[in-house]
C-alpha cells in the first residue's frame, strides 16, 4: 500500500513545488458591494466571465432604479459571439437613475458597458445624453457607434451611489446595456506616492484616492491579451504590439513561475500573474541600433489638457543577478525617474512586482510617449530596460448639473429671487465702471503697441515666398484655437470644388492622417490639400499647432500654407503645391529623368538656406527634427522648399545647450548623438542634412536592408569610401565624369563633417550653406586654389567651411524676434506628409 502512494505523493510534491502553498491557499478577491446588472435584463442570472449578471427588469433588479420612463429593449437578430450582455439594454426616455446601497466606503470600480444595436422603435447608435455618479459628470453629449466599456475608479464616502442618465434635447433618449458596481481593494490607489511629471521639476502627488479616474489604456506588456475571467479585478490587458513606436528596439521576455509577491508590494489586485510574468526588453541583437537606444509607446489620448495617472508594471524577471538592472524611464518628452534599480526597491530581491504611478499633464497632446531605456550606471556588457505593464487613467473634475435633479429644483426658486434681487445692484456697478473708463479714455493718449507684440517669425529680406501664398493676408500674431487665424479660413464649398468633390484621380498621396489631392482654387492658384479622416477630431491640436506655426514662417526655401478648413468636423490643410514633388523621387526608384550636378547642387543650397532660417530665425529657433528627402520638396522650376513641421520644437534657450526630449525622426536619418542621449540641438538636423547630401551624390536610400551588412546603412558605407578619398567610386552613374574634382572634394569634406559622430564637431547650417555654395562655385568656374588644398591626404588641414573663399551670395543674414515661447511646437502624428506615399 505504502508502495503504490509513492507515485501519488511525488506528484503531489511536485505540484506543490510548481504551486506554493501560499499560492494555492491565496483565496480570490471578493468584494463587500458587489453589483452586476444586465440591464433590460429578465432573467435572475445571466453568467458573464463567472459572475452572475442579475437583470434589472426583474424583482430584485427592478429596485435599483429610481424612476420611471424607461423602456427595457431587446435585440432581436443578435450576432452569435455578442456577450448575452449586450443583447438587452436599458433605454432612458427622460432623466433616470440607478440607486445602489453602499455597505462600505473607499475605493470602487464603476463599470459602464454601451453596445448599440437596432430595433423596431429604437436605433441605439443615435442616443445622445448625459452620465453622472454621485453629482460628477462622467460623460456629456454622449453618443456611441460601436460597443464600449467605460470604467471609472472613485472614492465613494456616502451609503448611496447614484448614476443618472439624462437624455440630451426633447426627443432625445440615452442607454445603457450592463452596469458593474464594486468595492476595491484599499490599496488599489493610494493618496501619495505619485510622481508630477512636468518640464521642471519631479514632485509628489498628494490626494490621488479622492480623484475620479478613467481607464483609457490597460497594457499588458510583451505578453498575451488577459481576459476578465483572469484577473481578480475582473480587468481587460491587451497587448502592446500597436503600440510600439519601433518594432525592432523590443524584444519580448517571459518567465514560467509565478512571481514573487512580497508584503508591502504590489498584489494580484494591482495587476495579475501574468503582467508580472511577461515584459518587453531591450533587443540587443539589433546591431543596427547600437548599443543605447530607448524603447518607445505611442498611446492614443483625447486628453484636452487633461491630467493623467499613468501607472507603470515592473517584474525584474531577465536578471540572473541582484543589482545589475539600471535603467531610466521618461514620459512625452520628460524624464520620469532616472537609474531605476527595481532590486534596491524590493528588498533586493528578483521577480518581485512593483509599480510606479505618475501624474502628468497630457498638454493637448493625442499621444502620450512611455519610454525606458539603460541607465550611464549600466555596465556596457548589460544595459537593457524593462517594462512590464502601463495603465493610463484620466483625471476627471467637475460637477454635473444634472446631478441629483430633485435637490436642485428646489434651489432653483431661490437662485432666481437671487439673481433677480443682485442684477438691478450689478448693473448699477457696470455703467459706473463703464463711465470711468470713458472718462479716462478721453484724457488719456492712445499707447504704442508694445514691442513684445510684433511679430515672432520675420521673413528673410530678400523673399517672399512663393506667390501663391495667402500668409500675408492674416493676422500675423495668429495662434491655434479661439484665436486662430480666421484670414486663411477657407470654406469647405471652395476646397470641394478645388479637388472635384475629393477626387480618387486627383490624389497624390496619403498615409495615417488620410489623403492629399491635387487641386486649383477659383483664382487658379495650385493646391496641396492634405484632409485628415473625416469626422475624426483626435488631430485637432495638432491641426491647430500646425496653422499656428506655418503662419509664424515664411521664407522662399520653406513650403508656405494657403489656408484651413474646419468646417462639417473636417481637419483639411492647404499647401502651394510643389510640382516635381519630392526630392527623393528624383533620385532613385521613381523613373524620373536624373538631376544634373548643378540642380542637385543648387537644391541642397535652397533646402540648407530653409534650414538655416529654421535655426536662426529667432532667440530659440526651431530644430525640423525629421530632415530627409522625402520632406524636401521641388516646385516647377526644382526651387528645393522644405516641408512637414509635424516634428518640430523649439531649440534651447539662450542660457541651454540642448533639448531633453523623447526621440523622434525617421530610421536611417537620425542623429546617434540624440539618439543615445534624447539631448535634441540644431546640430541634431546638421546630421540628418548630412544624410540627405549622401543620398543625393549616390543616389540611394538612407536604409536598404535588401544590401550587404556594411552597404544597408548609406551614411556609415559612404563616410567609410571618403575617408579613404574614394568618394567617387559610389556616386551616381549619372554623375560619373559630370564633376569636377574640386566641388566633388568640397562636398564630400562637407557631408562628412555634418555626420561627425559628435554635435560639437559638426557645423552650423550657416556653414554648410557656404560650403555648398562654394562647392557651385568651383563647379562652375574652377576657382584657383592653394595646393595643399587639393590634396586628399591632408584633409585635416583644410579651413573651416565658413571662411572659404566665394563669390559673395544672396544670402542675407537674419532678423528674428527673439519671443517664440508661445510657438508651442509638438509632434504631430496626423498630418505627417505632404504628397508622398512614404511615412516615417
Amino acid at each position: 500500500m505504502e508502495k503504490r502512494m509513492l507515485p501519488y505523493l511525488s506528484i503531489i510534491h511536485l505540484f506543490l513545488l510548481q504551486f506554493p502553498v501560499s499560492r494555492i491557499l491565496s483565496l480570490p478577491f471578493t468584494p463587500l458591494d458587489n453589483y452586476l446588472i444586465d440591464c433590460g435584463g429578465s432573467n435572475a442570472s445571466t453568467v458573464v466571465d463567472s459572475r452572475n449578471f442579475v437583470g434589472d427588469s426583474t424583482d430584485t433588479g427592478s429596485g435599483f432604479l429610481s424612476t420611471t420612463g424607461t423602456i427595457s429593449l431587446r435585440d432581436q437578430s443578435p450576432s452569435p459571439d455578442s456577450s448575452p450582455l449586450y443583447q438587452t439594454a436599458r433605454v432612458f426616455t427622460r432623466v433616470s437613475s440607478y440607486e445602489l446601497g453602499i455597505k462600505t466606503n473607499g475605493t470602487h470600480l464603476v463599470r459602464l458597458h454601451f453596445f448599440p444595436f437596432s430595433s423596431q422603435n429604437y436605433d441605439l447608435s443615435s442616443a445622445n445624453f448625459h452620465v453622472s455618479v454621485n453629482g460628477y459628470s462622467l460623460l456629456r453629449d454622449f453618443s456611441v457607434k460601436t460597443a464600449v466599456l467605460k470604467e471609472y475608479i472613485l472614492n465613494l464616502d456616502r451609503e448611496k451611489l447614484e448614476i443618472l442618465f439624462s437624455p440630451v434635447g426633447k426627443s432625445g433618449f440615452g442607454f445603457v446595456n450592463a452596469i458593474e458596481v464594486f468595492s476595491a481593494p484599499d490599496d488599489l490607489i493610494v493618496d501619495e506616492g505619485a510622481r508630477v511629471v512636468d518640464s521642471t521639476v519631479i514632485e509628489k502627488y498628494t490626494g490621488l484616492s479622492s480623484q475620479i479616474l478613467e481607464t483609457v489604456h490597460r497594457i499588458n506588456v510583451g505578453g498575451k491579451k488577459i481576459t476578465p475571467f483572469n484577473d481578480t479585478l475582473w480587468r481587460t490587458w491587451i497587448p502592446d504590439a500597436d503600440f510600439l513606436v519601433l518594432d525592432a528596439a523590443a524584444k519580448p521576455a517571459s518567465r514560467h513561475n509565478p512571481p514573487n509577491y512580497q508584503k508591502g508590494e504590489a498584489s494580484r489586485e494591482i495587476a495579475p500573474d501574468n503582467v508580472y510574468m511577461t515584459a518587453q526588453q531591450m533587443n540587443m541583437n539589433n546591431t543596427i541600433l547600437g548599443a543605447k537606444f530607448n524603447i518607445t509607446w505611442a498611446f492614443p489620448v483625447n486628453s484636452s489638457g487633461a491630467r493623467h495617472l499613468v501607472r507603470m508594471h515592473f517584474c525584474d524577471i531577465v536578471s540572473e543577478k541582484r543589482n545589475l538592472l539600471y535603467f531610466n524611464v521618461y514620459i512625452d518628452d520628460y524624464s520620469a525617474y532616472t537609474d531605476l534599480d527595481l532590486s534596491s526597491l524590493t528588498d533586493h530581491m528578483l521577480a518581485v512586482p512593483f509599480y510606479m504611478d505618475f501624474v502628468v499633464h497630457s498638454d493637448n497632446s493625442t499621444f502620450m510617449h512611455v519610454s525606458v531605456g539603460p541607465s550611464d550606471l549600466s555596465s556596457t556588457l548589460r544595459k537593457n530596460a524593462i517594462l512590464n505593464g502601463v495603465e493610463i487613467m484620466k483625471m476627471i473634475t467637475g460637477v454635473s448639473s444634472t446631478s441629483q435633479n430633485g435637490s436642485q429644483k428646489k434651489k432653483v426658486w431661490v437662485l432666481v429671487g437671487s439673481i433677480l434681487g443682485g442684477f438691478s445692484v450689478i448693473c448699477a456697478a457696470i455703467l459706473t465702471v463703464l463711465l470711468t473708463l470713458k472718462c479716462r479714455k478721453k484724457s488719456k493718449p492712445k499707447s504704442k503697441p508694445k514691442p513684445s507684440e510684433s511679430v515672432a517669425w520675420t521673413p528673410m529680406a530678400t523673399y517672399r515666398g512663393s506667390s501663391h501664398s495667402r500668409v500675408s493676408e492674416g493676422t500675423p500674431n495668429a495662434s491655434p484655437g479661439p484665436n486662430i487665424n480666421l484670414g486663411l479660413k477657407i470654406p469647405f464649398a471652395d476646397i470641394q470644388s478645388a479637388t472635384n468633390n475629393f477626387d480618387k484621380n486627383l490624389v497624390i498621396g496619403s498615409g495615417g492622417f488620410g489623403r492629399v489631392y491635387r487641386g486649383v482654387l477659383r483664382d487658379n492658384t495650385n493646391i496641396a490639400v492634405k484632409r485628415g479622416v473625416p469626422g475624426s477630431r483626435q488631430g485637432l491640436p495638432e491641426f491647430q499647432t500646425e496653422i499656428m506655426v506655418l503662419t509664424k514662417i515664411r521664407h522662399r526655401h520653406l513650403v508656405s500654407l494657403v489656408g484651413y478648413c474646419e468646417e462639417q468636423s473636417e481637419m483639411i490643410l492647404v499647401y502651394e503645391y510643389m510640382e516635381k514633388g519630392a526630392l527623393k523621387n528624383h533620385l532613385y526608384d521613381s523613373g524620373l529623368p536624373p538631376l544634373s550636378w548643378k540642380q542637385r547642387l543648387e537644391i541642397c543650397i535652397g533646402s540648407a538656406r530653409g534650414l538655416h532660417y529654421l535655426h536662426t530665425g529667432s532667440a530659440q529657433g526651431i530644430i525640423h527634427r525629421d530632415v530627409k528627402s522625402t520632406n524636401i520638396l521641388l516646385d516647377d522650376n526644382y526651387v528645393a522648399k522644405v516641408a512637414d513641421f509635424g516634428l518640430s520644437r523649439s531649440g534651447p534657450r539662450l542660457d541651454e545647450t540642448h533639448v531633453s526630449t523623447g526621440v523622434k525622426g525617421s530610421f536611417g536619418y537620425l542623429d546617434p548623438e540624440y539618439f543615445k542621449r534624447q539631448q535634441l540641438t540644431d546640430k541634431s538636423d546638421v546630421y540628418s542634412f548630412g544624410v540627405v547630401l549622401v543620398e543625393v551624390i549616390c543616389a540611394r536610400p538612407a536604409i536598404d536592408p535588401l544590401l550587404s551588412s556594411e552597404q544597408v546603412n548609406l551614411a556609415e558605407w559612404a563616410m567609410q569610401w571618403q575617408k579613404k578619398g574614394l568618394l567617387e567610386q559610389i556616386i551616381d552613374p549619372q554623375l560619373t565624369g559630370k564633376i569636377k574634382p574640386k566641388s566633388l572634394k568640397i562636398f564630400g569634406e562637407t557631408a562628412e563633417k555634418c555626420l561627425a559622430e559628435y554635435g560639437v564637431d559638426r557645423p552650423t547650417m550657416g556653414d554648410v550653406l557656404w560650403s555648398l555654395e562654394y562647392a557651385l562655385q568651383l563647379q562652375e568656374t574652377e576657382m584657383e586654389r592653394e595646393p595643399h588644398e587639393d590634396s586628399t591626404t591632408h584633409a585635416s588641414e583644410l579651413p573651416s567651411p565658413g571662411v572659404f573663399p566665394r563669390i559673395p551670395s544672396s544670402n542675407v543674414r537674419i532678423q528674428g524676434d527673439s519671443s517664440d515661447e508661445n510657438l508651442g511646437i509638438r509632434s504631430s502624428l496626423v498630418f505627417s506628409q505632404l504628397i508622398t506615399n512614404e511615412g516615417r
